[in-house]
Formats: C-alpha cells, sequence, structure tokens
C-alpha cells in the first residue's frame, strides 16, 4: 500500500472545497420556504440540473471505489450496470415518467397508492426508508470513510463518519432539495474532472499503453458478455436480473426519482434522464479501466476497495492530488445529501401528511429537517458494519437484489395492466417479501442454496407477478375510470414530444432514446 499522506497544499484545496460547497448549499436554502420548495425546489429545475444531480447522486464515493474494485477483482462486467442504467431509463422516459409527472405526487411510494391503495405506499415507503439509511446513506460514508480513515489513521471509522455526515447535513437540512441539487450539479463536474484525470494518469503509468492491459490482463476481465459460471456478472444475470436492479434504482428509490418529480415540466424531466443515462456510458473509460490498470500497475493489493485511493495518492501529483480528492469527497457529500433529504421526504410525506393532513406546508418542512437529522444518526451508527462484507459494491447489490423484485413487479404491471387492483398488489408484496426472506436464509444466512444474486431478483419478480395476477383475477376488477390516468397507452407522450421550444429532431425525448440506445449497442458490442 503506497503512502497516504496529503501535502498542505492539497489538505488546503480540500479544506476550501469543504468550505465553499457548503456555503453554496445554505445560500441555495433561502429558496426553502415551504413543503414544496424545501422536498421538491419548487418543481422548477431544467434538464441541465436534472441530468447532472442524477449522475452525481449516482456516481458516488461507494460507486468510484465499488467500480474500480470490482474491474480490478473480477473484470470489467461490472460496467454492465452502467450501460443498463442507460436502457433503463430510456425505457422509463418513453413509457411510465408521464404517468408519474402528472399526478403530481411528492414520493413514489404516494404514486403507488393513486395506483393501487396505502397499503402499497406504507409498504414501499418503510422499504425505501431502509434501503435509503441501510444501503444508500451508510454505504456512501463506508466508502469515504476507507480513505479518510487511511490519510487520518488517528481518528476511527465512526469518527469519520460522523463528522462527514455531520458536514453534509448542514446543508441539506437547511435547504432541502434545492441546495442538494445545486451543490450536486458543481460535484458532478468536479468528479468528472477527478475521474479523467486519473485514468490519464493510469494509462500513462502503463509502459506500453494500451497493449499492456491486453498482453497482461486476462481476457476474461476484458469482457461485458460473461459465461453462466462467472462469479461476477453471469449473461443470464445480465439480461434477467440488472434490469430489474437498474428500474428499482433509478426509477422508483426516492432518492432517485425525486430529481426527476422536481422538473418544471415532462419535457425536462426526460431530457434529464436521458442526459444522466449518456453520462453513464463513459464511465467504462474513466472509472472501469482505471481498475484494470491497476491490476498491473498494483498487482498485489490487499483489497479491491483499495484500488481507487491506491490511484489518487500513488499517481497525482501535489495540488491535483487535493482536487481530486475534493471530487471524491464532493461524491461523498452529493450521495449522503440526496439519500437524507429523500429519506425525510418520505417520512413526512409518505406517513406524517397523511396522519395530520391539518399541518402547514412550513410545520412538514420542519418535520422534515428533524427526520433528516435522526436518519443522519441512524446511518452513522451503520456505516461502519459495512466492513464486514466482501466487497462495497457486492454489499450495495446483494442487499437490494433480496428486497425490489417486488416493488418492480407492481410499478411495470401497474403501468401496463389495467386489470392489477389493491388486492392483488397487496398480496403481491407480502408473499414477494416473504420470498426474499426466505432465499436471503437459504442462500446468505446458511448457505444451503447456491444461488447467485442477480438470480434472485427476478425469481422475486416472478413470484410476485404470478400473484398479482392470479389475485387480480380473483378478486374485483378496479374502477377504470381511476386507474386511466396511471396506465400507458400508445400516443400519451406525444404532446410533450412536440410541445418544447423550437421543437426539431435534436428535441424530440424520442429520437434522443434511439441515439443513446445505438452508442450503447456500439460500445456493448466492442467490449463484449
Amino acid at each position: 500500500m503506497v503512502g497516504m499522506e496529503l501535502h498542505p497544499i492539497d489538505m488546503g484545496v480540500v479544506a476550501a472545497y469543504g468550505v465553499a460547497i457548503a456555503a453554496i448549499g445554505l445560500a441555495a436554502s433561502r429558496r426553502a420556504t415551504g413543503a414544496s420548495e424545501y422536498f421538491l425546489a419548487g418543481r422548477s429545475m431544467s434538464w441541465f440540473m436534472i441530468g447532472l444531480a442524477l449522475f452525481a447522486s449516482n456516481i458516488s464515493s461507494t460507486t468510484l471505489v465499488g467500480l474500480s474494485g470490482d474491474a480490478y477483482a473480477t473484470g470489467i462486467s461490472v460496467y454492465n450496470y452502467e450501460w443498463m442504467a442507460g436502457v433503463v431509463l430510456a425505457f422509463y422516459a418513453l413509457f411510465i415518467l408521464p404517468l408519474v409527472l402528472r399526478s403530481q405526487v411528492y414520493t413514489m411510494p404516494e404514486y403507488l397508492e393513486r395506483r393501487f391503495d396505502r397499503r402499497a405506499r406504507q409498504i414501499f415507503a418503510a422499504l425505501t426508508l431502509f434501503l435509503n439509511i441501510v444501503v444508500d446513506t451508510a454505504a456512501s460514508l463506508y466508502a469515504g470513510s476507507l480513505l479518510l480513515e487511511l490519510i487520518f489513521p488517528q481518528f476511527s471509522t465512526w469518527q469519520i463518519v460522523a463528522a462527514l455526515a455531520i458536514l453534509t447535513g448542514i446543508y441539506t437540512i437547511a435547504g432541502g432539495l434545492a441546495a442538494v441539487m445545486v451543490t450536486e450539479v458543481i460535484q458532478a463536474v468536479l468528479l468528472l474532472a477527478g475521474a479523467i484525470l486519473i485514468t490519464i494518469f493510469a494509462y500513462l503509468k502503463l509502459e506500453n499503453g494500451w497493449a499492456s492491459v491486453l498482453e497482461q490482463v486476462p481476457a476474461e476481465k476484458l469482457s461485458l458478455i460473461r459465461p453462466l459460471d462467472d462469479p461476477g456478472v453471469p449473461w443470464l444475470g445480465l439480461v434477467l436480473g440488472v434490469p430489474l436492479l437498474g428500474f428499482y434504482f433509478w426509477c422508483t428509490n426516492q432518492f432517485m426519482a425525486q430529481r426527476m418529480l422536481a422538473a418544471k415540466n415532462a419535457n425536462h424531466a426526460r431530457w434529464g434522464a436521458l442526459l444522466a443515462g449518456a453520462l453513464k456510458l463513459p464511465v467504462l473509460f474513466i472509472m472501469v479501466l482505471p481498475g484494470t490498470m491497476a491490476i498491473i500497475i498494483y498487482p498485489n493489493l490487499d483489497r479491491p476497495d483499495q484500488v481507487f485511493p491506491t490511484l489518487m495518492f500513488d499517481l497525482l501529483p501535489t495540488g491535483i492530488l487535493g482536487l481530486v480528492l475534493a471530487g471524491f469527497i464532493a461524491a461523498l457529500m452529493s450521495s449522503i445529501a440526496s439519500t437524507l433529504n429523500s429519506a425525510s421526504t418520505l417520512v413526512t410525506m409518505d406517513f406524517v401528511r397523511p396522519a395530520r393532513p391539518d399541518l402547514s406546508s412550513k410545520s412538514l418542512m420542519q418535520i422534515g429537517r428533524v427526520a433528516t437529522l435522526i436518519f443522519m444518526l441512524l446511518a452513522i451508527l451503520w456505516a461502519p458494519q459495512i466492513a464486514k462484507f466482501d466487497s462495497l459494491f457486492k454489499y450495495l447489490q446483494q442487499v437490494l437484489s433480496y428486497t425490489v423484485g417486488p416493488i418492480v413487479a407492481l410499478f411495470i404491471w401497474g403501468s401496463f395492466w389495467k386489470r392489477a387492483n389493491a388486492t392483488g398488489a397487496f398480496l403481491a408484496l407480502v408473499v414477494g417479501f416473504a420470498g426474499g426472506a426466505t432465499l436471503f436464509l437459504l442462500v446468505a444466512v446458511l448457505g444451503a442454496v447456491d444461488l447467485h444474486f442477480l438470480y434472485v431478483s427476478p425469481i422475486l419478480f416472478a413470484l410476485a407477478s404470478i400473484v398479482l395476477v392470479v389475485a387480480s383475477l380473483a378478486t374485483k376488477a378496479p374502477d377504470e375510470a381511476a386507474t386511466a390516468p396511471f396506465i400507458w397507452r400508445p400516443g400519451i407522450g406525444r404532446p410533450e414530444a412536440t410541445s418544447a421550444p423550437n421543437p426539431s429532431p435534436l428535441t424530440d425525448y424520442r429520437i434522443q432514446a434511439a441515439a443513446l440506445m445505438i452508442v450503447t449497442v456500439v460500445i456493448v458490442f466492442a467490449f463484449r
């Protein structure tokens, strides 16, 4: 392991960044005067802000550490999660996003209540809260501590985690989604710049450039489409499991979907979603392949999660190291801020407001701030426990695999089948989550069944789908007039496609989605 000492110049750059981003976040907080402004930024965000905010929230410190680490350990097949995001977002923008936006909801669980009933809303809200804290916020804090603990060995993991959470929590509690998204745009730019710099310096470290990689790295670690026995991403898991995990994360997970709900109109929401999908494509070159190069440069690292910190401290010169480290902290703060704000939105809008409809908009905002503080403390307590798992990225994917299949089933069937009813949805969730708990016990705890985690989600999706269909057909059909606004039909997005200012092929989201798919196919084919 290389030395992890910071030059005073680098320390100064990081400190200046921390102060500046907190100040900008607090300045943006002045706009938060009520619930709409605090939780959805007044529904005023443009496509550029939405796209960069989605990207910054996703490419967090967990992703920076996880992608390069998994590329080092198992190969570039980890990039399948990244390009699949563009496919999922294009599907969502074309078919489901307009339905969600027209409902004018604050949260995705609220949308499920509109389509089904309150039981679906409460179950989904509780699950999302759990995942926001245990998976999203805690994992981001842990990823940050991996790096900062090496720089500041005199501090323990929980002390570093607490400091990071408190720094981010200050402007998140004060400003809500507007403050979060403004800072995310800055962080996305800095994050991309830092990743590009690391890639350049890693490439320059190779004796014969890319030829070194082709000669010394096993061919299976340079292939995206892997055989069925691949431990990372087998092709069947790519086809069946990755899209389901991606759909939950990008389209129904509140901390991602909230950015699209804040759009000024449907066009900006769709353009922002497609921009985020496009930004995911270069991740192969600036975040995954550096982990592959590290196989040659650092062949004997103790843990895959050490790849990104090692690349930073060994390759980057003084000053630039401080800038890239600031980008890493930017990603960390972005993710923490996003998940804390979404968790407070869920509590306030899915539990408090239905129970106390008489509360004023300002009172709801204050409750949201208290909820943010509580969840920040819970994440601080859980984050150190993640060290018990094999790798950070596998921790993230495995937890999601056992939980999200039934939720995705509700959104898909609820958007395309008008006969799906509330009873079917409720039973699908109950049976699906019971199946997830059973599989977790058999596979992860007892080891009685050898099942790749990417097959878990499809199994649970299929189980929940069967229950939903059978129970819906066996019980009374829902009122067609009530469910019609939530069912996709041909031509539903045509008005938005032609209502953009100065309409042209470049502003038509359908053409943008097609272009995104073409570029995706080219990249996947090239690295198949």
